[in-house]
């Protein structure tokens, strides 16, 4: 498809990464904008030719004409920007919604990452279950802090959904199959919005459906 915007990705991922791979996160974007896209699909993220995109040789990677990215919060904010959504024209508010997508990769997702790692990464290690308790607290903390800040609104900075939601709402989506959101009912129901939004339902789909096909090599 010449002339739309490119996700690069993997076209196969064991079954315990399905639903977490980071291409989850333009691919939602652009439903949400109403941006149509391709899923390039690849085999091997350490490839010389995929580090040529992203040089930590990860994924996503991202292509729109001659402009080549990566890293997701930088994608999904370029892919919002460009289509003038989710990205409130007011510079207050503008502000405050590019505030909430960095909190998320900052000061959220590494929390969420290290009980990944521990838990399931680095299970078989002598230290993982002696750890497990201060990573649990460590991120509980975040997650209370979280909650606070959210309060009883609808979505981070009121009723509006703002591409600071989508990243969240991304990064605290990496908490499913665990018990740890139940201990934060307000932010449970908030992510549970987030991902009953079409556009997003659309994009997990779509995720999963790069399953079914051969990976480029």
């Amino acid at each position: 498809m010449a002339g739309i915007p490119q996700i690069i990705t993997f076209g196969w991922v064991p079954e315990f990464a399905r639903g977490f791979v980071r291409d989850i996160r333009p691919r939602w974007a652009c439903e949400e904008v109403g941006q149509p896209y391709e899923a390039v699909l690849i085999a091997d993220a350490k490839s010389p030719e995929h580090r040529r995109l992203q040089p930590f040789g990860q994924v996503p990677a991202y292509r729109d004409g001659a402009l080549e990215m990566f890293e997701s919060g930088a994608i999904v904010l370029h892919i919002c920007e460009k289509a003038g959504k989710l990205v409130p024209t007011d510079p207050v508010a503008r502000a405050r919604a590019i505030q909430w997508l960095t909190a998320a990769l900052n000061s959220v997702e590494p929390w969420v990452m290290a009980l990944a790692v521990n838990d399931l990464f680095e299970a078989d290690q002598p230290w993982s279950e002696m750890r497990h308790g201060k990573v649990v607290a460590d991120l509980d903390g975040r997650l209370r802090d979280l909650e606070e800040a959210l309060g009883d609104r609808r979505w981070l900075e009121g009723d509006v959904f703002t591409v600071g939601d989508l990243m969240m709402v991304s990064v605290l989506g990496g908490l499913r199959n665990t018990a740890t959101l139940e201990r934060f009912p307000r932010l449970a129901s908030y992510v549970a919005r987030g991902e009953a939004r079409p556009a997003h339902r659309k994009a997990i789909a779509d995720h999963f459906a790069t399953f079914d096909r051969p990976a480029a090599a």
